[in-house]
């Protein structure tokens, strides 16, 4: 029977106990051999020698100054007792002192050297770095290891900084934080490119608030059949008469609740009566407010309902037409409210002013002592004791609106 291996004399320094490449113990190597005969001139392949490569299997690292021993003389390590250590203490990592020193400079002549992590010293230890002592390396390698963390990170820094810019559409590059979240700060709750309410106040004035005049030719609304209250309150303040002839107090009273502005209705009253067309025509008299104290009639602006109730104490119905009244019997000349805010027909909405003017001058002129006059010449100026609320057409006789007792000044 043929077989695969067989033992026999082994070639000269291999396997031999002591021989160098042995390590002892080792059993003897099969002798190579394909279990056939050779032929004549085949010779045995030499045994690989140092170095040469090892075919199959996994091959082995073995690493100088390790376990491992010499691989090439097969001896195995001596071990040496460490010296003890100069200070207990735990040992704390720190950073490499190559890159260290790549940014602080070179240590000038004389000073300490700081100690390298893990590398050799007194103590006999191993480096980090393979074993290299700093000394071998040289301040170049430090120099070029600095240098080439400095170029990384700048690389990264523009790469970072070119793709923000790419992202905002206006091309602008990136901004800080800080001035991003100031931003947003300066915008709490409100869109980009809107006004602030300071702002639109500037942009857009307030309109003016209406003149005199204005308000004098509106028209206010107000119901044909509203009855306020009935109670009243005087206007305050005090307007002096400005005539120098007879003196005639009078007081304002305005019904709580109508909604109509008293402080217009009391400048329409001492205007009109101390206007030189009105009763006080050639300084025969002069018009002076009070809000408290005696006055010789109250002038009284009231809803239609009120009016009526207070006309009705003197005998006199205004709830047929809508009018106003002098209440003789009372110190109260009643002005109806809706005639004040609404006019007449006779007048149009056009003339509110001047109807309004010819309302005072008419009911003042009852408690003043004058009766009604009609107009006696077609379309002539109605007298302004004419009802000329109700009409300017009276027997026949057409006249024209007029609201003052002296129209010619």
């Amino acid at each position: 029977m043929g077989r695969h291996s067989r033992k026999g004399p082994v070639p000269k320094g291999t396997g031999t106990p002591g021989a160098p490449g042995t390590l002892p113990g080792a059993r003897e190597a099969a002798a190579p051999g394909g279990g056939r005969r050779r032929r004549p001139g085949e010779q045995h392949a030499p045994a690989p020698g140092p170095g040469a490569p090892v075919r199959g299997g996994h091959p082995e690292h073995h690493e100088s100054g390790g376990g491992w021993g010499d691989w090439q003389t097969g001896a195995m390590p001596q071990v040496r007792s460490a010296p003890a250590p100069a200070a207990p203490g735990p040992r704390i990592p720190g950073p490499r002192r190559e890159f260290v020193e790549a940014f602080d400079g070179p240590v000038p002549p004389g000073e300490p050297r700081e100690p390298e992590r893990g590398g050799p010293g007194p103590d006999g230890g191993d480096h980090e770095d393979g074993g290299v002592p700093p000394a071998a390396r040289g301040g170049r390698g430090r120099a070029f290891t600095g240098v080439a963390a400095a170029a990384v990170t700048t690389v990264l820094a523009v790469i970072v900084a070119g793709q923000v810019t790419e992202e905002r559409p206006d091309g602008v590059g990136s901004q800080s934080a800080s001035q991003e979240r100031g931003a947003v700060q300066e915008r709490p709750d409100r869109s980009e490119g809107r006004a602030t309410p300071q702002q639109e106040s500037e942009a857009a004035p307030a309109a003016p608030a209406p003149t005199y005049e204005q308000l004098m030719a509106a028209q206010f609304p107000i119901d044909p059949r509203l009855k306020g209250s009935g109670e009243f309150e005087a206007v305050p303040g005090f307007d002096k008469g400005p005539g120098k002839g007879r003196r005639v107090r009078y007081r304002i009273d305005v019904e709580k609740g109508l909604g109509l502005d008293a402080g217009l209705f009391a400048r329409a009253v001492q205007e009109t009566l101390n206007d030189d067309r009105s009763w006080a025509h050639n300084g025969a008299m002069t018009f002076e407010r009070v809000s408290s104290g005696e006055a010789e009639f109250v002038l009284t602006l009231a809803s239609p309902g009120t009016t009526g109730v207070w006309c009705a104490k003197s005998g006199l119905d205004t709830t047929v037409d809508n009018v106003s009244c002098d209440s003789a019997s009372t110190e109260r000349v009643m002005i109806n409210a809706y005639r004040w805010a609404r006019g007449a027909e006779t007048y149009g909405p056009k003339a509110m002013h001047a109807y309004r003017q010819m309302l005072i001058n008419h009911e003042v002129g009852h408690r003043l002592g004058h009766n009604h006059v009609n107009c006696a010449t077609p379309g002539a100026l109605a007298p302004v004791m004419q009802q000329q609320t109700k009409s300017l057409d009276v027997g026949g006789v057409a006249c024209r609106a007029n609201p003052w007792v002296h129209p010619g000044g």
